[in-house]
């Protein structure tokens, strides 16, 4: 496939289709391998990396399963005839002077190419999929029927240190850049269909106003299109990067911006804190001392509430941090002025668990209208989906009447004939777990304006953290843990120490002779049911058996590991009546072991529990293992965490379930998190992996970065909110929020 252009020396568009620009063929293929539509797409396709003709790529580095392209030297060449067709058989043994790796051709002998043109001491860029073989000199890595290009060295030859002339050393220093590439199209001939765009190409006038361009000292567009894609050197790279980094960061915050002001023009009731009302009584009868964090993080909320515009606060907490008690407290300012607040989460237990621990935390406040009721008190209601008629009838009638203060509930929530009196407060527990759509359902129940909203996450996922670097959400931090809470330890249970599992069981009926209770996870259910919970996809280990399940450990926990503990089951296929019954009895001490899914992961609060025991730990994210983690130690005797792992020592997974062994801080785990899944889009509906609207912006490296753009993006738009005298921005800033992202920002 060569990229000539249909059209010939026609000046191209950025937004001129790659149809028009590369000819149908070529066009076809960026769609649908890289979805590359338009001239601006391609130049906006940066090279992952840069060779250099005198540099070979580290092939120590190369990841099975993965298409790559690599430099690499010829070492030697061996042919030979096979019985099978098409009869001959090539295999190239190329090195980076470490390792080596094999290239392996088959075809006919009379007209094969390879052995010709890969003679040893040749130099190529060599592009294909890696797979690993294995010999009894060990693993080899291979790439069959790689495409390759030489890359000529003739004019490095007998030149080297001073002796080098500026030629020589501007052709051995040359900057080659190597693109992600699909099937068909191999990252040099991305190389030759850039250059011909760059060539031909009109960019226009910069739409970065010139203040901006003055005052950070950026190169302009047209300069950090030819810095990125062909170099001179990495002084050019590193100034081309530095603008179009800061072209991701501006747009994006300039988005944010313009969202936060129209969100700041809405309408909201005020939810002034009274004077002598719930929230004063429920303080006084406290038992215990706020702590420094959660008095700060309520006097934030409380001064948010009373304002006449939407509250959209983030609350992040590590696990036990006592977000639900700063949440319960915003939620009684809410009701002292009259109005409701709705607590919504992702699961039934968990529903039920914020229910059972509002309602006990009120205690005489929370019970309007019952015998023993406090003079001046609210009802908590409760609606799921599982419940009875009649239970159902009578929560949607307390929440349309105004007679349930808090409403706490599940997706039930958002149906249409859920209806309040007086919705002020909607706080969504695990934001994560729910879509956009859904959360703008339950703010559309007010009339004439917006509630206020509070989201809370123990460990954000990387979405979570980039929004909120990002400008989305302001955001509270409870870094402080109660007193009284009790350390927890973590420990790694691998395949190399067949003793360490054997020692497991033997804790667990050691705490369980002490009266103590354990968790035991499972990433299933079982009977061929899908995977419960955030299950990670196979690392680097290769092939590996199916989850472990619930209903498959049973049996061998009853009959041998645990034989004669009191085993509980909890999983999702359980009716919810089921589900509660259980949980009430492992609350109660009845069980000694609770064999779960990760419906357990949030929210669930048994202070006697002191193991938890996650097996197949390696299926499991990082913000998953600390969650679960978090249902240990809650009270005041010490926690234990066992991962339980095949994965073999060595590999990435072993790396992370260290990593999350090695630490409690859950904001440490939510970047390590990050690290590993990235940001996600931050203005479409991916939730976490590669499919990024930023090509060259990441969180964590360039914070520095969005703090800036996020500032110049503020000024801007206080200036120009409608940025009529910026119409390249506003050109640019269309061009990214396509209808899905604006839709997005719009409900957000």
């Amino acid at each position: 496939m060569v990229c000539n252009s249909p059209v010939g020396s026609t000046v191209a568009k950025l937004d001129e289709p790659l149809r028009k620009a590369l000819g149908d063929r070529t066009a076809k293929v960026m769609a649908e391998g890289l979805d590359l539509h338009t001239v601006g797409d391609l130049l906006c396709h940066y090279p992952r990396r840069y060779a250099e003709r005198g540099e070979l790529t580290d092939l120590s580095g190369l990841v099975e399963g993965e298409h790559v392209t690599v430099m690499a030297e010829v070492l030697k060449v061996q042919g030979r005839t096979i019985t099978k067709r098409p009869g001959y058989l090539l295999e190239v043994t190329v090195t980076d002077g470490r390792g080596e790796l094999m290239l392996t051709f088959f075809g006919k002998k009379a007209s094969y190419k390879p052995e010709k043109e890969l003679p040893p001491g040749t130099r190529a860029l060599f592009a294909g999929k890696v797979t690993f073989f294995r010999t009894r000199q060990g693993v080899k890595k291979q790439l069959t029927h790689p495409d390759y290009r030489p890359v000529a060295v003739s004019a490095v030859s007998g030149a080297s240190g001073s002796g080098m002339s500026e030629a020589a050393r501007e052709f051995v220093e040359e900057l080659i850049p190597v693109y992600p590439a699909t099937k068909g199209l191999e990252s040099w001939k991305i190389t030759d269909c850039v250059k011909m765009i760059l060539d031909t190409v009109d960019i226009g006038t910069d739409p970065m106003p010139e203040p901006i361009l003055r005052d950070h000292g950026f190169i302009r567009l047209r300069e950090a299109y030819d810095g990125i894609h062909r170099p001179k050197d990495f002084a050019e790279l590193s100034r081309a990067r530095k603008r179009l980094k800061w072209d991701e960061a501006f747009l994006l915050q300039l988005a944010l911006a313009r969202r936060r002001r129209a969100a700041g023009a809405l309408p909201a009731k005020a939810r002034p804190r009274a004077e002598d009302g719930l929230l004063r009584e429920f303080d006084r009868r406290l038992p215990f001392t706020l702590t420094e964090g959660q008095l700060s993080v309520g006097e934030e909320i409380a001064a948010e509430l009373a304002r006449e515009h939407p509250m959209h606060r983030l609350l992040q907490g590590d696990v036990g941090s006592g977000k639900t008690m700063c949440a319960l407290r915003a939620m009684l300012q809410v009701v002292d002025s009259g109005g409701q607040a709705a607590l919504l989460a992702p699961t039934e237990v968990l529903a039920q668990q914020h229910y059972r621990s509002i309602t006990g935390m009120l205690g005489p406040l929370g019970q309007a209208g019952q015998l023993g009721g406090a003079d001046r008190a609210t009802r908590v209601a409760l609606l799921t989906g599982s419940q009875g008629a009649k239970a159902r009838r009578a929560a949607l009638l307390d929440a349309a009447s105004g007679a349930a203060g808090i409403v706490v509930g599940t997706h039930a929530l958002l149906q249409e004939h859920v209806q309040f009196a007086d919705l002020g407060l909607v706080v969504v527990d695990e934001q994560h777990r729910f879509g956009v759509e859904q959360r703008d359902a339950l703010r559309e129940k007010v009339a004439g304006g917006r509630p206020h909203v509070l989201v809370m996450t123990a460990t954000p996922i990387p979405r979570t953290v980039a929004m909120t670097v990002f400008g989305d959400l302001d955001t509270s931090v409870l870094n402080q843990l109660p007193a009284g809470r009790a350390e927890i330890k973590t420990h790694v249970v691998p395949p190399e120490k067949p003793g360490f599992l054997h020692r497991a069981w033997e804790r667990i009926r050691e705490e369980a002779a002490q009266g103590r209770q354990t968790y035991i996870v499972c990433p299933r259910i079982g009977e061929q049911e899908g995977d419960e919970g955030d299950v990670e996809p196979k690392d680097d280990e290769g092939e590996r058996r199916p989850p472990l399940a619930v209903l498959d450990l049973l049996p061998s926990l009853a009959e041998e590991h645990l034989s004669g503990l009191r085993i509980g089951v909890l999983h999702g296929k359980l009716h919810p009546d089921e589900k509660d019954a259980v949980m009430r009895r492992f609350a109660a001490g009845e069980l000694d072991v609770l064999l779960a899914t990760t419906v357990i992961e949030v929210g669930v609060d048994v202070p006697n529990a002191t193991v938890m025991m996650i097996m197949d730990a390696d299926r499991f994210g990082v913000s998953q293992l600390h969650q679960l983690r978090g249902r240990v130690g809650r009270g005041n005797l010490p926690g234990l965490c066992l991962l339980v792992t095949e994965a073999p020592e060595g590999t990435k997974i072993r790396e992370r379930l260290a990593a999350v062994a090695s630490t409690t801080d859950g904001f440490e785990l939510s970047r390590l998190d990050l690290e590993q899944r990235r940001e996600g889009d931050v203005l479409g509906v991916a939730q976490a992996g590669r499919a990024s609207s930023l090509k060259l912006l990441t969180l964590l490296r360039d914070e520095d970065v969005i703090l800036r753009a996020r500032q110049a993006a503020a000024a801007v738009v206080a200036a120009d909110p409608d940025l009529t005298h910026s119409p390249g921005l506003a050109a640019e800033l269309a061009a990214l929020l396509d209808d899905e992202r604006a839709e997005y920002l719009e409900k957000a």
